[in-house]
């Protein structure tokens, strides 16, 4: 009878006694999350309850075990299983104390900061941070694990007398990721590149979704995911639209006959953009930057608050400008002249009988086209 009670006595009163301290400490949070509302620490402490029960529930049950005298002749066995889920479960929960510390702080950072661009730089540190913290601490817990076992403490020696070589033959043969995770370092602290960050590269636009210490997540316009190793970022030139704050400048080309009304334009442009929610009303402009011999060249200068912003209103100033130019000024569309050019007045026509009028006489200044203008 006492074989069958001490294990049970054991067994169950480990597991009671962790439910009953995980309960206790679980109320003890919600209370402390309640009255400090300010911070979401307490919240998010409340998060890691299931690996500090099962740290709790691993540790009673590794203490016990020799006194439940249960699978003796396994017992080497059982107590190492034991002492490998409490060295597991130790390293969860110290990761999600370092998530639920590192995520308050930035909490906290956000909220007193209100520059986009600087706190888009924390939450980038942060979140590597986060990774390098996961990372070392399951190395940490794996070799922990592994030096369980006699074989591994045994070879401790000689692993260590031919680790310079390992090492040697490690750093060649991880080159690339060893870089990569320098580079996702210097990224993070040289604040060269941040999440959120609107970014040209390889002539994709987009926006960083994601950064870790071997590659970056780019989201392009039409929600493609790019993903590059994070040594681009620090080996090759690329544009960051939302360095030096988010407002930006943009440009929009026309091509349009010579004919065209400069003054009318600018006017249009003027009320395009006034009707345009996108445009942040710093500045615009409209000049001529370039002639051919059958069109010229007009570059309207556009404002916005933001990158995103300007792509709206580039889209919407070169589509409305080119429909006004089709509906008021179709002369000034872009087209193939399929007449004489006009003469300068008293200039003689070949081949024409004095006080007779010319059978072929040259477009006048109407602006009022003599074929079918060619719109693009």
């Amino acid at each position: 009878m006492e074989n069958i009670l001490r294990p049970l006595i054991v067994i169950g009163g480990s597991v009671l006694l962790t439910l009953i301290i995980g309960w206790a400490t679980d109320r003890l949070m919600r209370k402390a999350d309640e009255r400090h509302s300010e911070t979401p620490l307490w919240g998010q402490l409340r998060r890691a309850r299931v690996p500090y029960q099962l740290v709790l529930c691993a540790a009673l049950l590794r203490g016990a075990y020799d006194e439940s005298k249960l699978l003796e002749e396994h017992r080497v066995a059982v107590g190492r299983v034991l002492t490998l889920v409490l060295i597991g479960a130790a390293a969860w929960l110290a990761i999600r104390i370092a998530a639920a510390v590192v995520e308050t702080t930035y909490s906290r950072y956000a909220r007193v900061h209100r520059d986009p661009a600087r706190v888009r730089r924390v939450r980038t540190q942060v979140t590597l941070i986060m990774r390098v913290v996961s990372a070392v601490v399951g190395v940490v817990a794996v070799a922990a694990m592994l030096l369980t076992f006699p074989a591994m403490r045994a070879a401790g020696a000689s692993l260590l007398a031919s680790a310079g070589i390992l090492g040697i033959v490690a750093g060649v043969a991880a080159q690339s990721t060893l870089s990569n995770m320098f580079a996702g370092f210097q990224i993070a602290f040289g604040d060269m590149v941040r999440l959120g960050d609107t970014v040209v590269v390889d002539g994709e636009w987009g926006t960083v979704e994601e950064i870790t210490l071997t590659f970056l997540t780019v989201r392009t316009w039409d929600e493609r995911r790019i993903t590059m190793p994070v040594s681009y970022f620090t080996g090759k030139a690329f544009e960051n639209w939302s360095r030096g704050g988010a407002q930006m400048t943009g440009t929009v080309f026309l091509h349009v006959d010579h004919s065209a009304p400069m003054e009318k334009m600018r006017e249009k442009l003027r009320d395009i953009l006034r009707a345009c929610p996108a445009w942040d009303g710093r500045d615009y402009g409209l000049v001529v930057t370039d002639s051919t011999p059958s069109t010229m060249e007009v570059r309207a200068l556009v404002t916005a608050k933001d990158a995103d912003d300007l792509w709206t209103v580039r889209v919407a100033v070169r589509e409305q400008l080119i429909r006004w130019l089709a509906d008021e000024h179709p002369y000034a569309l872009p087209r193939v002249n399929a007449t004489d050019a006009a003469l300068p007045p008293g200039f003689p026509v070949p081949g024409a009988v004095p006080g007779r009028i010319p059978a072929r006489r040259a477009h006048q200044h109407d602006h009022q086209p003599t074929a079918r203008p060619d719109r693009p």
